[in-house]
Formats: structure tokens, sequence, C-alpha cells
């Protein structure tokens, strides 16, 4: 059985809306995940951007998924009173290393300290920027809408990876990944239901977060990603840019 890592956040919901496949799903937060997958206790798993590349020689990438957005994404935010152009601090958090090296991308003069720690802007993903956005009226600044203005690219905060050699039942599993995803865009009130019955948030706000999320990993989401693997480089976050290597249908790796 495939050991199949699922992130803990409201934002794999349509990935996994109808899985009908038999795996043992394994939840954490992204560096969790990251952990895991590169010490080889996972099969497959959605992985923080900047740790596939990382790790790019020993991982191998699903083709059709990522998780990326193109604008807002509202479940990465930075919080702070002070103008962006003034920060100078950021208590980052330890359970997304893409939204760290974004952060530093983004602000380069910015010293990084642990959560909880005084500074002048928090960085904030998953879940626990989506309620702070109902908690919290200090302005909050979306990282991906901060990127896009940047860039003009969408942002991939996170990519499919799996060890290499891939399992041989992945390519079937990436079928059954896609068409859970499909079936959830083709019934986005039902998704957005259910969602909100699982994670506790209005299914209104989820319906229209869902819209913002990005999963097929296409000829714009590539380009996103070597963009910010390259600025990553730029500000010595990743030693070298590597190439983009995927898992084939046979389960063999191709460039």
């Amino acid at each position: 059985m495939i050991r199949l890592g699922r992130i803990g956040y409201v934002n794999m919901a349509p990935v996994f809306y109808r899985l009908e496949a038999e795996v043992d799903e394994v939840v954490g937060v992204p560096t969790a995940l990251n952990r895991q997958l590169v010490a080889r206790e996972l099969d497959v798993a959605p992985i923080s951007s900047i740790e596939y590349a990382r790790n790019a020689e020993t991982l191998r990438l699903l083709p059709r998924l990522c998780v990326s957005s193109e604008g807002a994404v509202e479940s990465i935010q930075l919080i702070s009173k002070t103008p962006l152009a003034r920060i100078r601090s950021v208590a980052v958090t330890p359970e997304s290393a893409t939204s760290v090296v974004l952060t530093k991308v983004l602000f380069p003069d910015a010293e990084h300290v642990p959560l909880g720690e005084d500074a002048e802007a928090k960085l904030l993903i998953g879940d626990a920027a989506l309620r702070s956005a109902f908690e919290d009226p200090t302005p909050h600044h979306d990282l991906g809408r901060l990127w896009l203005e940047r860039t003009g690219l969408p942002m991939v905060f996170a990519v499919w990876a799996a060890p290499e050699p891939a399992h041989p039942g992945l390519a079937e599993l990436e079928d059954a990944l896609v068409a859970s995803l499909r079936a959830a865009r083709a019934e986005p009130e039902q998704l957005a239901y259910e969602s909100a019955e699982r994670y506790g948030y209005p299914a209104g706000f989820l319906a229209r977060y869902f819209e913002k999320l990005r999963y097929h990993f296409g000829p714009r989401e590539r380009a996103g990603l070597y963009t910010f693997l390259e600025l990553a480089h730029d500000v010595g976050e990743l030693d070298a840019v590597p190439e983009l290597r995927f898992v084939a249908p046979t389960g063999a790796a191709v460039s």
C-alpha cells in the first residue's frame, strides 16, 4: 500500500475530495512531511517547493499536480502594523519552508526570528492564517499577491514528490488524485459544505478560498517555480537551481 502524505490544512480538501485509492494516509504539517519524504518514510507527498529543490537529486515530481495561486492565496499572510517597506524583522512559522523563503525573497533585509518572539511582522500559513483573518484586525498582506505583483507569475507553494525509485503504483495514484480534484471542481458547493463540516469555516468563505487555489502543474506554474528557485538562490537559500525531473508513467524517472 502506498504511504501517502497529506498536509493537514483545508487547502488539501479538493485533492482528497473523492479519492478512490487504497493508501496509508499520513497527515502532517508541510515541514513534517518534508522530513518524512526525504527519509523515505513516505512514498509520495505534497512538500514545500524549496525542500524539493534542496533534495532534487533523490526526489521526482508528479507531473500534473502542485499547490499554487495566481495572486492572493489567503492562507499565507504577513501580519504587521509596520508599512511593508520598513519591515526589518519577521517572526516566522516553523510549519512551512517555502513560505519562509518566500518572505526572505520579498523582504531580503528583514531578520527572521521564531514565531512568538517580538518582531515587526509575523508570518502565518495554512489554517492559522485563515483564522487570523477573522480574529485579528492588524493589516494582513497576502504573499501570493505580493509575489504576483513582483513577478507576474503564479507562486508554487508545494509540489508532489516521491523518492527515487518511485513506487510502482504511483502513476495510478496520480490519476486518482487528479480525478478527485476534477470531481471537486465539478461540485464546488458540495466541496465547500463538506469542508466546512470538517474544518469549521463558513462554507461561503471556503468556496471563495478554493477558487483561488490552483493544483494544475502547467507551463506557467513551472515558470513561476523556476523563478522562485532562482530568487531563492540569489538570497542564499538554495545552493543551486535544480532541473525539474518527473516520475514517468512506468515509475521510471524522466527529465
